[in-house]
């Protein structure tokens, strides 16, 4: 399965961005806490040049605790600033403003040398689709002013936003790559809702989480679908899944798709519980 999707205003965001780069002070990165690297742009790189950059592993709550703690000292050993947050229960958050000043506390003194003062931090925010901006902006903002929601695609313009006196955010929608040259980082990105559901073939998702879960996280699968067996035909694990939450078409016959479906969407609400679906070399 090839998955692809970079729809017209993404490409307009990436060329809004070029036009304002200039005026930004620090790229705050955000991605996916279970898939920090499949969820970072390589675009981003041609795009923010040499900015300073705080990378934010956002929904941690979803993500496997000590793979996250893994990923940060990657991270860190690689030189790469970052941190990780849940913007949705709001922990964390003062982290993003704390870094950045820290991160351009060198700047701001000379700037102040040379009689500028008291000029806010212009921050950018760039991440791909439902990867939370619009949830952590509220959040620093204290006020809903961005748009959110549970899937891709819902901020399709830019806007300026105030946190505090001395800080300014620029929201971006958000911006994926026009192709995936690995088709796993294309699965990883559609099992955790970065890609609009109307472009997948659920099957071949769920098939790839299954045998992701087969490998990590087998009794996480057993416990959530009280499996007795645990078959290694990926087929006879849809047919148990099945037989177990009663997805049948008609005469006792697998409902395959809603199988798949059931497994998406526990996956994504966290009902398997904290998963991460890749790892640091």
């Amino acid at each position: 399965m090839t998955i692809q999707w970079f729809p017209g205003h993404m490409a307009k965001a990436r060329r809004q961005i070029e036009e304002k780069i200039k005026m930004i002070d620090i790229v705050i990165e955000l991605v996916d806490a279970r898939i920090p690297e499949s969820s970072r742009n390589p675009m981003i790189d041609e795009i923010v040049k040499q900015k300073p950059r705080l990378l934010v592993l956002n929904k941690a709550d979803l993500a496997d605790e000590i793979v996250t703690t893994a990923w940060l000292q990657h991270y860190k050993k690689k030189d790469v600033a970052a941190i990780s947050i849940n913007s949705k229960l709001g922990e964390g958050i003062q982290k993003v403003v704390g870094k950045s000043r820290e991160m351009l506390q060198e700047k701001r003194e000379k700037l102040e040398k040379k009689g500028i003062k008291n000029r806010p931090i212009r921050a950018l925010i760039i991440g791909i689709p439902n990867s939370g901006k619009s949830t952590l902006i509220n959040r620093m903002a204290k006020k809903n002013i961005a748009k959110t929601g549970n899937r891709p695609g819902v901020t399709t313009q830019q806007q300026w936003i105030k946190v505090g006196t001395d800080f300014e955010l620029l929201d971006t929608p958000g911006i994926l790559w026009p192709k995936f040259e690995d088709q796993q980082v294309g699965l990883r990105l559609a099992a955790t809702g970065a890609i609009k559901d109307q472009l997948l073939h659920f099957t071949d998702v769920a098939t790839f989480l299954l045998e992701y879960y087969s490998k990590e996280y087998k009794e996480r699968l057993i416990n959530r679908y009280n499996l007795t067996a645990f078959p290694d035909d990926i087929v006879e694990l849809y047919d148990e899944i099945g037989k177990r939450r009663g997805c049948f078409i008609r005469k006792g016959d697998i409902d395959y798709d809603k199988v798949a479906e059931l497994i998406i969407r526990e996956t994504r609400n966290g009902q398997l519980g904290r998963l991460s679906f890749e790892k640091p070399e």
